[in-house]
């Protein structure tokens, strides 16, 4: 489980002095919840993010539990370095919205005919109750040749679950190589 500190200050000085120390910012925020101002270990971070099984993950954050998802984050243009994370409580029975990653599964035709697996969408935003959200949408890329695409209202739909990105925004697709 993820350990955190709860941030007293929210001023531009704290946070430099947290980031300096080695600790990434964080905001943990909830319907019906108060906003919690966190800060995280950016290595145990990290190890954490990359290692789930699943969409939302346990952060222990001032003796409170709770599980999370990340909403979004913010890096820094340089360097690359996280700075900044939106984490959401992932409440039992709420309906909201989450980013689903998009997994392309089997070995297309394409691939022999000089082509290449372009994944437009890497994540695609859903809204349903974090018990229903599947922890991947996989796309099945074998009958496709170069030219072809998956759009969004080509996916199987899944129960309880709503894609709110528009069904005609391509999420993958075979092109030709250069």
């Amino acid at each position: 489980m993820l350990e955190g500190i709860v941030r007293e200050s929210t001023g531009k000085g704290a946070t430099s002095a947290l980031r300096r120390d080695g600790y990434l910012i964080a905001n943990i925020y909830g319907k019906g919840l108060e906003n919690i101002n966190a800060a995280f270990k950016m290595n145990e971070y990290i190890r954490t993010v990359r290692n789930k099984e699943t969409l939302a993950f346990p952060v222990n954050v001032a003796g409170k539990e709770m599980s999370v998802v990340v909403q979004g984050y913010e890096s820094h243009a340089v360097t690359g370095n996280l700075l900044h994370v939106d984490l959401m409580v992932a409440q039992p029975g709420v309906v909201t919205h989450y980013h689903v990653p998009v997994v392309p599964e089997g070995e297309a035709i394409g691939l022999k005919n000089k082509g290449l697996v372009h994944i437009a969408k890497t994540r695609l935003r859903v809204k349903a109750a974090i018990e229903n959200v599947p922890n991947k949408v996989v796309v099945d890329v074998t009958p496709m040749d170069v030219g072809d695409s998956r759009l969004v209202r080509d996916l199987a739909t899944i129960e309880n679950v709503t894609f709110t990105d528009s069904d005609r925004v391509s999420v993958l697709s075979i092109i030709k190589a250069k």
